[in-house]
């Protein structure tokens, strides 16, 4: 995929509409997507008071800001997502941060599975998985490149949960590692305090940007 439609950015959410939509959403019963099971509520809780911390306590880094006053061709950080995504969770109001400090990035955020054949395009080891951040340059929304669905550390630790897991028969013993690795990449991500999501969003941005100038 070359472009994104225009379409598509003229519906998508600014990061304050996202986090009304989601508010909205809780108060009828409900999350984004289909499935409004107890587990995908309980997700989606757990995810807004994630949100509403980083919302707080997000701090850029000085290299975060030093690269962003080098950015003078206008970018768009589209962001493909759902509200019981906790990787989700943990990226986006970074994003926000990021797109914040400076008036040549925007983030505009649109629900994985409203947009099929957008997410389609941008895989993950054949899944869909998000958050998936695609980067537009200019009016022409010309996709340079695109990032996620986390850190390098943490897709890691969920390949290789990944891989145990097909070794498990008992579900007990399946649920028992679930937890385990949920755990562990909530853990990370307290520990690296939006340290790797910050150099890997911008090393992500230039990059693609250099490549497309080429």
């Amino acid at each position: 995929m070359k472009t994104i439609p225009a379409s598509t950015l003229e519906q998508a959410m600014h990061y304050n509409k996202y986090r009304q939509l989601i508010e909205e959403l809780r108060a009828d019963g409900k999350t984004t997507g289909s499935n409004h099971s107890e587990a995908m509520l309980n997700y989606t809780d757990l995810n807004r008071t994630r949100m509403n911390r980083l919302d707080k306590t997000t701090r850029l880094t000085p290299e975060t800001l030093e690269a962003l006053e080098q950015l003078e061709t206008p970018m768009t950080m589209l962001v493909l997502t759902e509200a019981w995504c906790g990787d989700a969770a943990q990226v986006i109001p970074v994003l926000n941060k990021i797109a914040e400090a400076t008036p040549n990035l925007s983030l505009r955020l649109i629900l994985r599975d409203e947009y099929p054949d957008i997410m389609d395009a941008f895989l993950t080891n054949g899944g869909r998985s998000i958050p998936k951040i695609i980067f537009l340059k200019g009016a022409n929304r010309a996709v340079t490149g695109s990032w996620g669905p986390r850190p390098v550390a943490v897709q890691q630790i969920v390949m290789d949960y990944k891989t145990k897991l097909k070794t498990l028969e008992d579900e007990a013993a399946k649920k028992a590692l679930q937890q385990t690795t949920m755990t562990e990449t909530q853990k990370w991500y307290a520990r690296d305090k939006t340290k790797s999501i910050q150099s890997e969003v911008i090393q992500a941005l230039f990059q693609h940007q250099e490549a497309l100038a080429q």
